[in-house]
C-alpha cells in the first residue's frame, strides 16, 4: 500500500485498489502523500509534521496520482506540498516539512496513562468488551484496547489503544512516520465527549501530525485521544502517542465533519473486533 509508483519526475501512483463502498480511507491518501514527498527528500531527513485538508471523496477502487512540489530544500529542513488526485480532481492538499535532526535538550511534559501493555496470549482470541482486540481492516495493523468504556455507556467507541505491526517493518524512519500516519486516522477522540449514532458522518476534514521523537512500530505504541469541540457541523480532537517506554513518538489534531446522514447509511468501521 506504501509503494508508490513513480510516473514521472515528482509524480507518483498508487496502484492500491479495492472495492469500498465507503469510499477511499483518509488515513491511507495522507499516509502515501507523505510517502511520495519522501521520495523526494534526503535521506537523513525524516518528517517531522504535516497538515492535510481533505477535500473530496475518494474512490478507493481507482489509483490515485500524487503530484509533489518541491518549496525549499533548507540547510536542515526541506519543505513539501503534495496534491493528490483522483480523475483531475483533487481528493487531497498535503503539507509536509522534514528535518535532519540536531543534538539539543530532548524534554517532555507529557505522561504516558498509565496502561498495561497487552498480554500477548490473548491478541489471537476474540475478548468481549473491555480490553478487546482490535484490528485495521486494510493494513497489517493490530489494535488492543486499552482503559475501559464507561459503564453507563458500553458501545462507545475505544479512544485509547495499543497499535503494533503484525510483520515487521523495516527500520527506515520515513516510512515508520508513514504507517504512523496511516494509523493515527483509524479512530476518533470524539467518542469521549459523546457515543455518535451509526449514522452519523464523520468525515475527516483535515488532519495535521507532528512526529517529535523515532518510532517504532514493531513494538507497542499507545494511541490516546481526546475530544475538544463539537458544534456548527464539526468536531475536534487532539491525541497523543507514546512508544512502550513513555516517549511521547507523535502528536496528532483533527476535526471532523459531524452531522446526520441523509440516506441513514452507517459509517464504516474502520477497526473491527477480531473474530
Amino acid at each position: 500500500m506504501l509503494t508508490l509508483e513513480e510516473i514521472d519526475t515528482d509524480l507518483y501512483r498508487s496502484n492500491t485498489v479495492y472495492p469500498d463502498p465507503y469510499g477511499l480511507f483518509g488515513g491511507q491518501v495522507a499516509a502515501q502523500a507523505l510517502r511520495a514527498a519522501g521520495y523526494t527528500v534526503a535521506g537523513d531527513r525524516p518528517a517531522h509534521s504535516l497538515h492535510g485538508y481533505f477535500l473530496r471523496p475518494g474512490d478507493p477502487s481507482r489509483p490515485v496520482i500524487f503530484e509533489v512540489h518541491r518549496d525549499r530544500d533548507g540547510r536542515s529542513y526541506s519543505a513539501r506540498r503534495v496534491v493528490a488526485r483522483q480523475g483531475g480532481q483533487v481528493v487531497l492538499n498535503l503539507a509536509a516539512s522534514f528535518h535532519q535532526p540536531e543534538d539539543g535538550p530532548d524534554l517532555q511534559a507529557e505522561v504516558m496513562p498509565d496502561e498495561a501493555l497487552p498480554d500477548e496470549a490473548l491478541l489471537g482470541e476474540a475478548l468481549p468488551g473491555n480490553g478487546s482486540r482490535l484490528e485495521a481492516d486494510t493494513v497489517g495493523i493490530d489494535f488492543f484496547e486499552a482503559g475501559r468504556r464507561p459503564e453507563s455507556d458500553p458501545a462507545a467507541r475505544p479512544s485509547r489503544v495499543w497499535a503494533r505491526a503484525q510483520t515487521p517493518i523495516p527500520d527506515e524512519p520515513h516510512l515508520q512516520a508513514c504507517v504512523l500516519t496511516y494509523l493515527s486516522d483509524i479512530l476518533t477522540g470524539l467518542s469521549t465527549l459523546t457515543t455518535p449514532a451509526p449514522t452519523m458522518l464523520l468525515t475527516s476534514l483535515d488532519h495535521a501530525i507532528w512526529f517529535h521523537r523515532p518510532v517504532d512500530l514493531n513494538t507497542w505504541v499507545l494511541m490516546d485521544l481526546t475530544g475538544h469541540s463539537i458544534a456548527a457541523g464539526r468536531g475536534m480532537y487532539s491525541g497523543r502517542l507514546f512508544s512502550e517506554d513513555g516517549r511521547l513518538v507523535a502528536a496528532l489534531a483533527q476535526e471532523s465533519l459531524y452531522r446526520p446522514n441523509p440516506v441513514g447509511k452507517p459509517r464504516p468501521r474502520r477497526v473491527r473486533r477480531a473474530t
